[in-house]
């Protein structure tokens, strides 16, 4: 099991919500400091004085960062690892729901996970980690796997983080970095933001058509729960799904060929 304990995290999207809760939890189950990145400054201040409050100072520092932009992503990088002088966990957290204005989502959703994941899987993890092994958790989403019709941009953004996670969760990776790549799936969660985000033309197909039955919100404190969890006993490229505030489970993702149908050309 990977122990946590006085080791060093870098949480995306960490100001508040499931990112919040998983940098609360991370700092419950022994880490030495969590690097806070959101882009959102007034949160940020409000969540690390939270932290101070609760853990004590020095154990978390607040750097904002749009996570979209590779350049301020890898300064974020630079000073999160000149600040605590090591990195062992990276989760990938940070994501927008707003169909609206898709190129922001997927900026956000895709390249900033894409962003945060290359920088920590090339360069960081191996180099600042302070044991054998380093951690990268991508937080996708259960729209991802079930192609929800109200929100199909914020779905395909999410399926590609999950692809990403499989593809350098790949056993030949990890013989060369010794660094396990995950993906949480969460359902529901009661963070106030998804239900104001959402685009409006897509909400009567989401009243009628997305959940039936609908999923149980869930607090943020439980998928905090779940991704520690992970991080500390997740095997390498597994894809985890946590709904109705139940523990997370691992899923299998495969393919199965349909009956062959001629073309006609």
């Amino acid at each position: 099991m990977f122990n946590v304990a006085e080791k060093v995290a870098l949480v995306t999207g960490g100001a508040h919500g499931i990112g919040l809760a998983i940098v609360r939890e991370l700092l419950h189950n022994g880490v030495k400091g969590v690097a806070i990145l959101d882009v959102n400054e007034a949160l940020g201040q409000e969540a690390l004085q939270q932290i101070r409050n609760e853990f004590g100072d020095g154990k978390a520092r607040f750097l904002r960062v749009d996570v979209s932009s590779r350049q301020e992503f890898g300064e974020a990088f630079r000073k999160a690892v000149d600040i605590f002088k090591q990195l062992d966990i990276v989760v990938n957290n940070a994501g927008i729901l707003n169909d609206l204005d898709w190129e922001k989502e997927i900026g956000v959703n895709l390249i900033g996970t894409t962003n945060g994941t290359i920088f920590a899987f090339e360069d960081y993890l191996p180099s600042y980690r302070s044991g054998e092994e380093g951690v990268i958790l991508n937080i996708s989403s259960y729209s991802a796997l079930h192609c929800h019709a109200s929100a199909p941009v914020y779905a395909a953004t999410k399926g590609g983080v999950i692809t990403l996670t499989r593809c350098l969760g790949r056993s030949v990776h990890y013989k060369q970095k010794n660094i396990r790549v995950m993906a949480l799936c969460p359902a529901s969660v009661s963070t106030g933001i998804s239900s104001t985000l959402i685009s409006p033309s897509y909400v009567e197909i989401q009243k009628n058509h997305d959940f039936n039955p609908r999923p149980i919100p869930q607090s943020p404190e439980v998928l905090g729960k779940a991704a520690v969890q992970i991080i500390q006993e997740g095997e390498n490229g597994s894809v985890w799904i946590a709904e109705d505030n139940k523990p997370a489970y691992e899923i299998e993702i495969s393919f199965t060929r349909k009956e062959k149908k001629n073309l006609v050309l």
